[in-house]
């Protein structure tokens, strides 16, 4: 973790509390291209007619067969033609570039002329924010690269995806944003501070077919602490009908959902009951739980959430039994993670109760008590983030959870909870 170059931070997700910049950053714009050289040259002929001019463009060619040909002062970065790697395309352009303040564009996405002044305004006051514009859709076959987009493309638009504009207009521009919503982010369309870039790590490039990388990248972004926000006034045209428009592959299509749901922890993405993927929960249990308190807990715990992550004590861990998804106290809590409940005392109850237990963060608190101090419950990306600028007041504490589980007592005995009358 390292301290933010600039900028500020907001409580929640509420960019819209965002101060003007106190300065203009350097702005680089990085396009990622394959075999695309009409299309790369509208849209590098849109950034030049930008009413906040880029201070820098680079090109990231992922191993067309010849080199793309770009104009005087953009710079072209290669690598070998070794299938789709627009991820890793990705990457390398970045690392070519020297700007404070990142946009990604494709090759076949052209921006409008305020494109680039609209996308920033948040990165340079909010380095930690993710930003995704409006993709809009038209045939743009036949017109001239250097005709301004914003005159050609809206007579030849295609179809917007209803469900993203709906997930847009839904979350109010992702202001109430959630552990879902990195499904939301399109990097076509992409801005944030290159520190923050750095700090999340870039793309996945393991990611080797189309898709996902974009989804992956967004939703490390959140669970580090990350803002999250869509400029519906920040648009570029796509060059051809939305993907989800286009005949799909089956296989590629599963390929491509079984390589989210194995680098993701939230809910829609990840697996449902499969022992795969990160941990979206760790729960920490403290080494003083009787041995039939933590044998309770433990069984309740899993049986609600399977996926969770289990930290106990040596002794702990033999009472419990061989289970991969129990580790030791001192295994770190993974990147992943977003909830970590610490218990104290002994829980138990049935799925209903342990789930509805992780709602009980409300996304502007970090830490809330749980049924009369049995247990605290931790939202780790608020704490993360308040970590990360030294604000406390980034994560307060909130008021107790309402709970429907149970403090273990000593009249519940394991046979009494294997047998299903100890209550819950």
């Amino acid at each position: 973790m390292t301290a933010p170059p600039y900028g500020t931070s907001v409580p929640g997700n509420r960019w819209d509390l965002a101060p003007a910049a106190a300065e203009r950053r350097r702005v680089s714009v990085v396009v990622t291209h394959f075999e695309q050289q009409a299309e790369l040259d509208r849209t590098l002929a849109a950034l030049r007619r930008q009413t906040r001019p880029p201070d820098e463009v680079v090109v990231a060619d992922d191993g067309s067969r010849h080199a793309p040909d770009v104009p005087a002062g953009v710079r072209l970065v290669r690598q070998a033609d070794d299938g789709f790697r627009a991820a890793a395309a990705r990457n390398l352009g970045v690392a070519a570039s020297t700007g404070e303040v990142l946009v990604l564009l494709d090759a076949d996405t052209s921006p409008e002329p305020h494109f680039l002044e609209r996308m920033v305004a948040l990165p340079e006051a909010l380095p930690e924010a993710l930003v995704v514009g409006r993709r809009r859709h038209a045939d743009l076959a036949g017109t001239s690269p250097d005709d301004p987009v914003e005159d050609v493309a809206p007579p030849r638009e295609l179809t917007e995806p209803a469900w993203l504009s709906e997930a847009y207009a839904g979350s109010r521009d992702l202001l109430d944003a959630d552990d879902t919503s990195h499904r939301f982010v399109i990097s076509a369309v992409l801005a944030c501070s290159r520190w923050w870039y750095d700090e999340v790590g870039g793309f996945d490039e393991t990611f080797r077919s189309y898709g996902g990388e974009d989804w992956e990248f967004a939703h490390r972004s959140w669970t580090a602490g990350g803002l999250l926000a869509h400029r519906p006034d920040a648009v570029a045209w796509h060059d051809g009908p939305d993907a989800g428009e286009r005949a799909h592959d089956p296989a590629a299509r599963r390929v491509e959902t079984t390589a989210v749901a194995d680098r993701t922890s939230a809910p829609g993405t990840t697996w449902r009951g499969l022992a795969r993927g990160p941990a979206d929960v760790v729960v920490t249990c403290a080494p003083t739980l009787d041995d039939t308190e933590l044998l309770v807990t433990v069984d309740s715990l899993l049986a609600a959430l399977p996926r969770t992550v289990v930290r106990l004590s040596e002794p702990q861990r033999e009472l419990v039994g061989r289970d991969p998804r129990v580790v030791a106290t001192d295994a770190c809590l993974p990147t992943s993670a977003r909830v970590h409940l610490e218990v104290r005392r002994g829980l138990h109850g049935d799925a209903a109760a342990w789930t509805s237990l992780l709602e009980g963060l409300d996304g502007g608190t970090g830490s809330r008590e749980v049924a009369g101090g049995c247990a605290e419950l931790h939202d780790l990306r608020l704490q993360r983030r308040a970590a990360r600028w030294g604000r406390p007041d980034l994560a307060p504490a909130g008021p107790p959870v309402a709970t429907s589980l149970h403090p273990w007592s000593e009249d519940v005995t394991l046979a009494s909870w294997l047998g299903g009358w100890a209550g819950g």
